[in-house]
């Protein structure tokens, strides 16, 4: 696991799904039409129909790059329209 972390602003991303495109197993679009990064440990909540649903926050969706998807999550910040995808170390 590289020491890296990645992120999307939600207020700067345009729904385009590049992302998703580049890098699949770390990015997702929701049914709000954005996207967002993939985090294993998201918490449940009750729906607005009974059912859970993950939670989508920024905060939350601060996940760990593996190493074997350094290079897309790179390419997808570097192609992203809205330069929504943030890349820190940890």
């Amino acid at each position: 696991m590289s020491s890296l972390k990645v992120w999307i602003d939600q207020d700067l991303c345009t729904g385009d799904g590049l992302c998703t495109e580049i890098a699949p197993s770390v990015f997702q679009m929701h049914t709000d039409g954005l996207a967002y990064v993939k985090e294993h440990s998201w918490s449940t909540i009750m729906g607005p129909s009974g059912g859970s649903e993950p939670i989508y926050k920024m905060a939350e969706g601060l996940a760990l790059i593996p190493d074997s998807e350094l290079e897309s999550v790179i390419e997808s910040a570097e192609e992203c329209p809205g330069e929504c995808i943030f890349i820190e170390s940890v």
